[in-house]
């Protein structure tokens, strides 16, 4: 069974943001969303994948230390883009200023099978990562880092938004999980 961790802090937010993952993964493994304020173990699950959120919801960025449990995690973790940045922030990766609306061009920079050659992405950010040397960088755009793996863990994170397309990557994760990063 696959967690949908919701980093939402509305319901409008967990519609648009994790109804969609559900619709995906659902079609091929079971799976149930819980907010990452109320998940409690994690024991019950094969992959976890964190939700993305609209650009004005940064209230899981007062929650980063709910997130600590990704340092031991041995289970893969795919981060969608607020799931990237407290993914990147619990690794004591950065976040700098990074906006991009729309379309964007994604470019990947190391073999991987999550992004494995360029193409567009919906994107909805107004962050971007710096990530720390915990993170390999596996893809970007023009303006910021757009796919990481974590080097000794399989935790991976892209902040585009692959839930509204791209849906392979998603796919790819939850059938694949650890070997995405070969």
């Amino acid at each position: 069974m696959i967690l949908i961790m919701d980093l939402n802090q509305t319901s409008l937010g967990s519609c648009e943001f994790c109804l969609p993952l559900y619709s995906i993964v659902s079609e091929i493994e079971e799976c149930v969303i819980q907010h990452h304020t109320t998940a409690q173990s994690f024991s019950p699950y094969s992959k976890i994948i964190l939700s993305g959120t609209p650009l004005m919801d940064t209230e899981y960025l007062d929650h980063v230390d709910n997130f600590h449990w990704l340092e031991t995690c041995n289970i893969p973790v795919l981060g969608i883009c607020a799931g990237m940045q407290v993914m990147g922030l619990a690794f004591g990766s950065d976040l700098i200023p990074c906006l991009e609306i729309g379309m964007t061009q994604i470019t990947p920079l190391k073999e991987n099978a999550l992004v494995s050659r360029s193409f567009s992405a919906y994107s909805l950010h107004r962050y971007g990562i710096c990530p720390s040397s915990d993170f390999d960088v596996l893809a970007r755009s023009d303006l910021c880092v757009q796919a990481i793996k974590h080097i000794h863990l399989d935790l991976y994170g892209v902040l585009f938004h692959p839930e509204a397309r791209n849906k392979e990557v998603i796919q790819t994760f939850v059938r694949e999980g650890s070997t995405c990063s070969r």
